[in-house]
């Protein structure tokens, strides 16, 4: 199962970088048209900073300071900085997945995610955290798309 999550981040963050680097116009990544909630900037930031938060310093201690805000409200990253940045967790996450074992799936997550959950495994989380991943890339390719029509 750990080799199938690693699989599936490492594709997925691939298909983020090739996502950003698929703007045209740079400045386009920044652009919430009518009906949009986020940027696919902020959308990527997201992505980076709850991947480095919940696997980075909840699962390979690496000392990660979230700041949820920013990811959100931050404009104008270059997408070579962002790209850079994908790389970077995806070195982590390899780093971090290749140190587990597979009974650490079954192992309680550190901390508490959801408000109405008692308690929850490391494998529950991590699959939670490749669909999180893909719904927001989805939503990514979607926004690309959309501004390309437009």
């Amino acid at each position: 199962m750990l080799s199938t999550l690693t699989t599936l981040f490492l594709r997925d963050l691939d298909n983020l970088t090739q996502e950003i680097n698929a703007y045209k116009n740079e400045a386009d990544l920044w652009l919430v048209p009518s009906g949009i909630s986020n940027s696919a900037g902020n959308l990527c930031l997201h992505l980076l900073g709850n991947l480095n938060h919940f696997i980075g310093t909840q699962l390979g201690d690496t000392g990660y300071i979230r700041q949820r805000d920013l990811e959100f409200s931050e404009t104008n990253v270059p997408a070579a900085q962002m790209t850079s940045q994908i790389d970077m967790v995806k070195k982590m996450i390899q780093n971090t997945l290749d140190t587990m074992q597979e009974s650490q799936l079954e192992d309680d997550f550190p901390i508490r995610v959801f408000s109405d959950q008692q308690k929850l495994t490391k494998g529950f989380m991590l699959t939670h955290l490749a669909g999180h991943l893909s719904y927001h890339l989805g939503q990514i390719n979607y926004h690309r798309r959309l501004l390309t029509i437009a």
